[in-house]
Order: structure tokens, then C-alpha cells, then sequence
């Protein structure tokens, strides 16, 4: 376990296809181990691990990250639809066997105690699983209703994970999280719609193309039109929406927590700020926060929370 090319440190396409990885049993120390060097090391990563999180949390957010890189991954870097799917099947076998007392792979190896710890049921776990076998056979959203239970499958138990490693687990915040959640997904597909095809995926509902006389064939041929802007006006105000509707739930968690949350949906509905200021004209350049912009909306959020833990 010293270093990049030894079976603990492979990303998940090359892991799959190491027998030397696949079929040896790891302790919970090296999936401990390797969680946290996928979560810094991943070519697609982000800052899992917050400077604000409380250290404690560190590994645990590791351990989570892991298995939703894992699904992601073999979602999309194995390049076959069916073994995909054979992969995702594989790997809800390997969650399975994690809550039945199983784990010989070292992602649940050393998820399995942060599970235990936190109570944590495998409900979105399995959900996400579900979200990324949907992404291998389904391209198109005939309304928002699709759009939006695909969304609760993909989005919603990502931020209902994090709940559970703060503490959380009531109704209430879990509403307001899959509120939030489920604009940032939405945030992240209008950013993204030229890259969404160039995979032949469209998360704009037709409905809405339809009802604004803007066509897939226009789609796929990058025309910005008048027609396309109006459809970019509705759905980037039903994302703004969802995110005012989750704003609530930084008042009702940590400090340290609710200055992530904030971050986050600002940023999301910076993201929306940033496509209507370019004319909703997503298809001829992709909008995007500048660092300098990321530290303002930082400094935003903690000086909101300063505030508003001080009021209360």
C-alpha cells in the first residue's frame, strides 16, 4: 500500500480489471487508506473535505466520497453499457454483503463503520445505484415528474448522507436537503447541456422544449434561438426555486455545517445569475465561477451565518 500502481491505489476502471485488487480481502485500515487517497487523488475530484468540517468527520467523508466515486465511475469510464451494468449490479451485490457483516472490498471496508456509527440504512446508497444504472438506459425526460424522480435517486441521498454523518436524520431537514440537492443537480445540468450532449443525454425536459416550439434536432445542432432562451428562462428559474426553498435548512444544523450549505447554494444560484447574464446562451459558452467570485460567495455565507447564529 506505498504508493500509485500497487492494487490499493487504483482508480475504479483499472481496479476492476486487476485481479490481484478483485480478489484479495482488505482491512479496514487499507480501505481506509484507500478511500482517503481516492477522495485527494481522483482525476474529477473536489474539495471533499471542507477546511470548516470538523476533523473528526474527515475519514467518514472519505468513506462516503469512495462509494459514490466508485458508482459514478463504473456509471461512466468502463465505455460498455452492459458491462456497466453488470459492474453496478456487481457492486450493489458488494453493498448487500456490507450491511450482512461481508465487506472484502476495501471501499466498504471502511464505509462499514462509518454506517454503524452513524446509523445510516442503505436506502440512498442503493438509490444512487439506481440513478447511474437509469444514466445507461435512459437519454431523454418526457416532463419534469421523470426528471424529477430520476433526480431523487441521483441528488437527494447525497445530501441525506451528509445529514446522517452531521447528526441528522428527521424529515424535516431531509426535505429541505433534497430541495437543495435538487437544484444544484439542475444548476449543474443547465451549466452543462453543450457536454450532457456530446453524451446524448438531455435533462431538459421535452415538455418544456416542446411548449416553447424549440426542437431536439435544433438541440443537437447548438442553435441558440429566442425559442431555446425562453426554455432556458423557465428552467433556470424552477432551479432558483428549489434552491430559495432548501435555504432554510443552514439555520437548523451546525455553524460549520450551515456555512457549507449556504456555500453551496449560492454558488448553485450563482451558476443560474451567470446563465441568465449570458442571455440564457448556454450552448455557445459554458458558464462558470471565477476563483475570485468563489471567495466572495465563501466569504458571504460565513459572515450570514456569523450573523445569523448571533441574532438567534
Amino acid at each position: 500500500m506505498s504508493g500509485v500502481g500497487s492494487p490499493a491505489f487504483l482508480p475504479p476502471a483499472a481496479f476492476v480489471r486487476s485481479p490481484a485488487a478483485m480478489t484479495r480481502t482488505w482491512s479496514a485500515s487499507e480501505g481506509r487508506a484507500y478511500s482517503r487517497w481516492l477522495a485527494t487523488n481522483h482525476y474529477e475530484n473536489f474539495h471533499v473535505v471542507s477546511f470548516l468540517l470538523p476533523k473528526r468527520l474527515h475519514q467518514d467523508f472519505y468513506n462516503v466520497y469512495a462509494y459514490c466515486r466508485w458508482a459514478d465511475d463504473l456509471a461512466d469510464e468502463i465505455a460498455d453499457t452492459a458491462e456497466s451494468l453488470r459492474l453496478l449490479a456487481w457492486w450493489r451485490g458488494e453493498l448487500d454483503g456490507m450491511y450482512h457483516g461481508r465487506a472484502t472490498h476495501p471501499v466498504f471496508a471502511a464505509l462499514a463503520s462509518t454506517v454503524t456509527q452513524y446509523a445510516i440504512p442503505p436506502q440512498p446508497f442503493s438509490d444512487l445505484i439506481d440513478a447511474f444504472m437509469q444514466d445507461q438506459t435512459v437519454t431523454r425526460y418526457r416532463n419534469w415528474d421523470e426528471l424529477f424522480g430520476y433526480c431523487r435517486n441521483s441528488a437527494s441521498p447525497v445530501g441525506r448522507l451528509v445529514l446522517y454523518l452531521a447528526g441528522f436524520s428527521d424529515p424535516a431537514r431531509q426535505s429541505l436537503s433534497d430541495a437543495t440537492c435538487t437544484a444544484l443537480q439542475l444548476a449543474n445540468f443547465w451549466q452543462d447541456v453543450s457536454v450532457d450532449l456530446l453524451k446524448n443525454r438531455v435533462y431538459i425536459p421535452l415538455e418544456v422544449m416542446e411548449r416553447h416550439g424549440y426542437t431536439l434536432e435544433e438541440l443537437f445542432a447548438r442553435r441558440f434561438t429566442p425559442a431555446f432562451a425562453g426554455v432556458m428562462r423557465e428552467i433556470v428559474a424552477r432551479a432558483r426555486q428549489l434552491f430559495l426553498e432548501g435555504l432554510p435548512l443552514a439555520g437548523m444544523v451546525d455553524r460549520r455545517l450551515a456555512i457549507d450549505l449556504d456555500l453551496f447554494s449560492r454558488g448553485g444560484m450563482r451558476v443560474l445569475e451567470k446563465i441568465q447574464q449570458q442571455g440564457y446562451d448556454v450552448l455557445g459558452a459554458r458558464p462558470a465561477i471565477s476563483k475570485m467570485e468563489r471567495v466572495g460567495l465563501l466569504i458571504g455565507s460565513v459572515v450570514r451565518v456569523a450573523f445569523s447564529t448571533r441574532a438567534a
